[in-house]
């Protein structure tokens, strides 16, 4: 057993506090601590007349009967804080939550207590916690805080003093030959029941059956439980589990409870198989035997026709397909690179020809587009070798025409029709076009009689 005076400081006027430990700490009466005190300060100082309580502050008791457990079952630990006045507000409790360990409150877990110390009356409230262990192994559970709210019996003010528990070690313990359990599950009694609801010998597709597995559990906690395969592969039936329902219970300080496992089975086509049966293994606490839970098989049978089943892939087809994709997509890049610079500079020449501006104009000309005629003009003038084929009498004398029924108003455009000035300048176009290339290759020739 631990059970020991975390801390129990004794705080007199003029002294600091000297921290005693040990269960068998010895109390003197309050003459002896009065004449102790006068002695320790030299001072011949009287405090006759001042009651413990104005001498001491509150205490930490930790009681921790037992720190070995099998697996699953739990450990009491107990923490009891005491006051020399009373408690101002509740204390802070630690939580002692370490990984591997499961630490409850039981019903009525913290209740207040009071005693007698030195021929004085302390309270103060204690705490029980229930620890066990969750695996074999040792945990330990550092020191941690309790913070005390307190009156000060010299102000009467509430006072704030941190006490601390003891480090301790909890440790999980097997019982021998339970090497073999996995899951560890440590006992009273264990038992496993399957419901049914439906009729899964006489199913049809659309049919429906849903399965249920609990398991009731005393002496631990149904989390200790493992999941139960309540549903397996069935040709022809899907399944839809639903999520685990874990219930816990407890009875004059005893745990237990339930683990319920559902799901619902639905018929999609013929066929049929069974569920397995399912076990679990756990060691009984009261024989200190190994003992078997067990639920039966199931058998499902659906009438109709089966499921279809695809022909397998050839992989290696597959792989080939995919092979020859990606080189037939290399090559067309490899292609597009080599291709696209000479197709841009092929793109610059056309743009640039002399061809591609006659398209233009003519196209501007055919469109009566009278504010992009010009500049169309203008460029193609540009790109023709040879004599400037603005200064063609024709092409002069459509845009003058052109000009006079666009700007010149009624008085000067009454005898220009604007649609015979664009066909005049339609038709002298080809003619100037037609004269510059003649006048370019006669330009050519060589002389017929050279002169050396």
């Amino acid at each position: 057993m631990i059970r020991r005076f975390l801390a129990f400081p004794l705080m007199t006027a003029l002294a600091g506090p000297v921290v005693a430990q040990g269960l068998d700490l010895p109390f003197k009466s309050n003459r002896e601590m009065r004449e102790e005190e006068q002695r320790r300060q030299g001072t011949g100082e009287n405090t006759a007349g001042k009651p413990l309580q104005a001498l001491a502050q509150p205490i930490l008791r930790m009681t921790f009967d037992r720190t070995e457990a099998i697996p699953g079952q739990p450990l009491a630990l107990r923490l009891t804080v005491l006051a020399p006045t009373y408690l101002a507000a509740p204390p802070v409790w630690p939580s002692f939550e370490t990984p591997n360990l499961l630490v409850r409150l039981p019903e009525g877990a913290t209740t207040p207590t009071s005693e007698r110390i030195g021929g004085e009356t302390w309270s103060g409230v204690s705490r029980r916690y229930q620890i066990s262990p969750m695996i074999p192994g040792a945990f330990p559970l550092p020191a941690q805080d309790v913070a005390v709210t307190w009156s000060d019996p010299q102000t009467g003010k509430p006072t704030k003093t941190v006490l601390k528990t003891e480090p301790v070690t909890v440790k999980g313990v097997p019982p021998p030959g339970t090497e073999g359990l996995d899951p560890f599950i440590a006992a009273d009694s264990l038992r496993l029941t399957r419901q049914v609801e439906g009729s899964p010998e006489a199913m049809k597709p659309g049919d429906s059956v849903i399965v249920t597995i609990t398991a009731t559990v005393q002496g631990v906690s149904p989390m200790f439980l493992p999941d139960l395969p309540a549903s397996a592969p069935i040709e022809g039936i899907a399944a839809y589990p639903d999520d685990p329902v874990v219930t816990e219970t407890e009875e004059r300080g005893r745990l237990g409870g339930t683990r319920v496992e559902r799901v619902t089975l639905v018929a999609e086509a013929g066929g049929g198989g069974e569920l397995p049966s399912v076990s679990l293994r756990w060691f009984d606490l009261e024989t200190n035997m190994i003992e078997t839970a067990t639920v039966d098989g199931l058998a499902f049978s659906v009438a109709g026709p089966p499921i279809r089943h695809d022909e397998p892939r050839d992989w290696r087809l597959i792989a080939l397909a995919a092979a020859s994709a990606i080189l037939a997509s290399a090559l067309v890049f490899g292609a597009i690179r080599w291709v696209s610079p000479r197709f841009r500079r092929w793109s610059a020449a056309w743009r640039g020809s002399e061809f591609h501006a006659w398209q233009q104009l003519r196209r501007t000309v055919a469109h009566r587009n009278h504010a992009a005629v010009r500049p169309a003009l203008d460029t193609w003038a540009a790109r023709v070798e040879g004599a400037d084929p603005r200064r063609d009498p024709g092409i002069q004398k459509a845009l003058l025409n052109l000009g006079a029924a666009r700007y010149g108003g009624e008085a000067a455009g009454a005898d220009v029709d604007a649609d015979t000035a664009w066909r005049a300048l339609a038709a002298a176009l080809p003619d100037a076009r037609r004269s510059g290339r003649q006048a370019k290759t006669i330009g050519s020739l060589p002389p017929l009689n050279p002169i050396s």
